[in-house]
């Protein structure tokens, strides 16, 4: 299917080609029948002789329901562009071009209409007007076909021109996630809750879960005051998990609904006045709702020149929102509720005196925060040298970010970017390599600087590691690891300095020295005193590897207990704590921790207060 919008000014006989076409009344108010004047949004399809089926949003063309009209255009990707042969162009026709503009839609018809009512030479006339106003738009080139409702005329080029338009469209992807904005919401008896809307892209099935985000009213009405504004930006839009019962599309159920397409679906467990035009279905967990964008002009005037406080249409919500210009073709729009946007979106600018004031589109639904001076005016030139969406940029600017809010953002696409280049990939998290660097130099230096404050210390604890560079803890690896550091023990510290003492490496040495001479004769608390080692230095070597230390302030080498166990293998078992320190030429102060800890490292077990026996030879 495909999904067409009709634009146009009042009374310039939309709807009168719609229901020629269709064969279907779009206008579904009595009043509107009565009036004859299109109030809200009218829908009615066909098929067209290639077999292709088109469903129609018919808009109002009254600058009274000028919000409608956005609404119903926001959606669709194709627009019939009506202009009546006999009136030409007129008020309406310059804000539905306006608007065609603003939201970047570039595939369409052009439709001179009540072709009955005006000679040859009047058509020629307003065909060459209409290209005119249309010169600095998508429809620029459009074809144009000349018709008429009433009698029939034209009405079959206009099926088969348009037939090759949407002929010409690209296929959207059924794999992106769904966002449909809802542009119609009631209740049927023994269904429930119907919602209607263009489904641009993705797939919706029976049974599928959606997240409905709201509330569709919230932007309605002028003017505002500053606490209608979400100006922290750190609260999405509370979503309301929401069932599909069952699809419909052109009246006929299906299993499954394809983009681009005109759906209603049936909701479960949701009343249809807790739905409203404007609100959003989602897939579940793929959109981030945003207040706060960065957006490029597309059209308009310069954003420096509007009003601070507008109406922003997208889809089919309308919400205020307060414009803070970063330059002449760049502004931060605050709104007044949070939207699911993702960059590339386009919206409109709309000051309800004036009518249209330009377009936008969405560069940023994540910016930076203005937090010092010159912030305003750096986003402004980061934004002017970088005109497109720019993942690495966008990467490089957080640092790192996890795949999932990449996504989220509408940063990956369909299907998703792989990380460009300057991008690793670390456990589900992408990161800006020149960021890596960055980090891993500021860890170097903290290291240095720790060890040149206490060379005895252990290194900086893993803790302070990683608030010194506020990353989580699947990243502290690979930036330690690009520093040239180790992690060991809590502590990271270099890996050249692993068994360096620095001031005590020489008194250490030299009890190194003596214990290899005599393993078992250990120094007194006096001797470690004039070495000048204590608690720090000893602790120090211990944590290095250097020296082994036992209850009751007894120390000896690493290797002293795999020595002991070679002596008391030859001892007649079980043995007594007094053959152990004859043996080992030691004393009763150094042998009972001594043994103890061979206990502990069940090379020994203990039979009763003064005997042992040798459990296993370490050897082994």
């Amino acid at each position: 299917m495909h999904v067409v919008a009709t634009a146009g000014h009042v009374d310039h006989g939309k709807s009168t080609l719609v229901r020629a076409l269709t064969g279907m009344e779009p206008d579904r108010w009595e009043e509107e029948r009565r009036r004859g004047l299109t109030i809200d949004l009218g829908f009615a399809w066909t098929t067209l002789p290639s077999g292709r089926d088109v469903a129609f949003v018919d808009v109002p063309g009254h600058e009274r329901f000028l919000g409608n009209m956005l609404a119903g255009l926001g959606p669709a990707p194709v627009v019939l562009f009506v202009v009546a042969a006999d009136e030409g162009w007129r008020a309406q026709s310059g804000d539905h071009r306006d608007a065609v503009e603003a939201l970047g839609i570039d595939a369409g018809v052009v439709v001179l209409s009540r072709a009955d009512l005006a000679p040859v030479e009047r058509v020629a006339e307003v065909l060459a007007q209409v290209r005119e106003e249309l010169a600095g738009t998508g429809l620029r080139d459009a074809p144009a076909v000349v018709a008429s409702g009433t009698t029939g005329a034209g009405l079959d080029a206009l099926r088969s021109t348009l037939d090759e338009v949407l002929g010409r469209q690209p296929a959207p992807p059924e794999s992106a996630r769904v966002r449909l904005w809802v542009d119609r919401a009631f209740t049927v008896t023994g269904a429930g809750t119907v919602v209607t809307g263009t489904l641009p892209a993705g797939s919706i099935a029976s049974g599928d879960a959606l997240e409905l985000l709201g509330p569709g009213s919230a932007g309605a009405g002028f003017p505002w005051s500053r606490r209608d504004i979400d100006h922290d930006n750190l609260t999405p839009a509370a979503g309301r998990t929401v069932v599909v019962r069952g699809l419909q599309s052109e009246g006929r159920a299906l299993p499954v609904a394809r983009p681009v397409s005109r759906v209603a679906l049936n909701l479960r467990g949701i009343p249809a006045a807790d739905v409203r035009r404007g609100d959003a279905l989602v897939s579940p967990g793929a959109w981030r709702s945003t207040s706060l964008v960065d957006i490029r002009r597309v059209s308009g005037p310069p954003l420096d020149t509007v009003p601070e406080r507008l109406g922003v249409h997208v889809g089919t919500a309308a919400v205020r929102a307060r414009v803070r210009p970063l330059g002449v073709d760049h502004a931060r729009l605050t709104l007044a509720r949070p939207l699911p946007l993702t960059p590339g979106d386009r919206l409109v600018l709309r000051d309800p005196g004036s009518g249209l004031v330009a377009g936008g589109q969405v560069l940023d639904v994540e910016p930076p925060a203005f937090r010092r001076r010159g912030d305003a005016a750096r986003r402004a030139s980061a934004l002017q040298a970088r005109p497109d969406v720019d993942v690495a940029a966008e990467v490089a600017r957080r640092g790192a970010v996890r795949r999932e809010h990449l996504a989220r953002l509408g940063l990956l696409g369909s299907p998703p970017t792989e990380p460009p280049e300057g991008v690793r990939v670390v456990d589900g998290w992408w990161v800006d390599r020149a960021a890596c660097a960055t980090w891993s130099a500021r860890l170097a230096h903290a290291v240095a600087e720790a060890r040149a404050h206490d060379p005895l210390a252990p290194g900086l604890s893993t803790g302070a590691a990683r608030d010194l560079l506020g990353l989580p803890d699947a990243l502290m690896p690979v930036v330690v690891a690009e520093a040239g550091l180790v992690t060991d023990g809590g502590y990271v510290r270099g890996a050249a300095h692993g068994t360096d003492l620095g001031p005590a490496e020489a008194a250490v040495a030299d009890l190194e020295r003596r214990l290899a001479e005599h393993p078992f004769r250990a120094p007194e608390a006096i001797d470690l005193a004039a070495l000048g080692l204590g608690p720090k230095e000893l602790a120090a070597a211990a944590r290095v590897g250097r020296l082994l230390r036992l209850d009751g302030g007894v120390v000896l080498l690493p290797s002293a207990p795999a020595l002991a166990m070679r002596t008391l293998a030859g001892l007649d078992q079980p043995f007594t704590t007094s053959a152990a320190r004859q043996a080992l030429d030691t004393t009763r102060r150094v042998v009972i921790p001594l043994l103890e800890h061979l206990d502990t490292l069940r090379w020994t077990r203990r039979l009763d207060a003064g005997h042992r026996e040798v459990v296993r030879d370490p050897a082994q």
